[in-house]
């Protein structure tokens, strides 16, 4: 087989943006609809509103033992994209809301579109070598050393965190919110395997 063409810097810069605009995209939506997310963010959010502490804070704090496991398994440059792309969303994700606002959209449909979006942005940037951290490069590093596919890992994380959701938040906006984390990563699961698509 041959070596796979390594990503251009130009190819990776335009999947970046084109990946973090994908999340913000679904952030944003998600944010109108006031409903909760899946990941390391989510139980940020669920953290926060037990503590009262910031969210900022809490994301911070939690995402810093996934980023170690990052830089010691899966290297430098991972990791560094890694937290290139958060930034990137970050900063995104603060500007999209002054030029995109929504009429109307219903809780249903906002959910599975908020899972297609971000669905679509994780598989960009993990094409190009990157995450937005926390579980995902969890979900990472034990589909390249155990061969459990990325989206299982992250499905399963979500399924308990959503569940302890039930405690914190009224049960519409978890099974709202759970509907487009399940969207998010069946699509990971489907379109990020190493035995059909990565390395070829």
């Amino acid at each position: 087989m041959a070596k796979p063409i390594e990503h251009s810097l130009l190819e990776d810069a335009q999947a970046f943006v084109l990946g973090t605009s994908m999340c913000a995209l679904g952030v944003a939506m998600l944010t109108h609809l006031g409903l909760i997310t899946g990941q390391t963010a989510g139980l940020a959010v669920l953290l926060s509103y037990v503590t009262g502490w910031s969210f900022g804070a809490v994301f911070f704090v939690v995402n810093l033992p996934f980023y170690v496991l990052a830089w010691l398994q899966l290297g430098p440059r991972f990791t560094i994209k890694s937290f290139i792309a958060v930034a990137l969303l970050s900063a995104i994700s603060e500007i999209m809301p002054d030029h995109l606002s929504f009429a109307h959209l219903s809780p249903w449909l906002g959910a599975l579109l908020i899972g297609a979006s971000i669905g679509l942005g994780l598989i960009v940037l993990f094409r190009h070598g990157a995450s937005l951290g926390g579980i995902g490069v969890l979900a990472l590093f034990l589909q390249e050393r155990a061969g459990i596919q990325a989206g299982w890992v992250q499905l399963g994380f979500d399924v308990a965190l959503f569940a302890a959701a039930f405690a914190v938040v009224a049960p519409d906006i978890v099974a709202y919110s759970l509907a487009g984390a399940v969207v998010v990563n069946l699509i990971v699961a489907v379109n990020h395997r190493k035995d059909r698509y990565i390395g070829r």
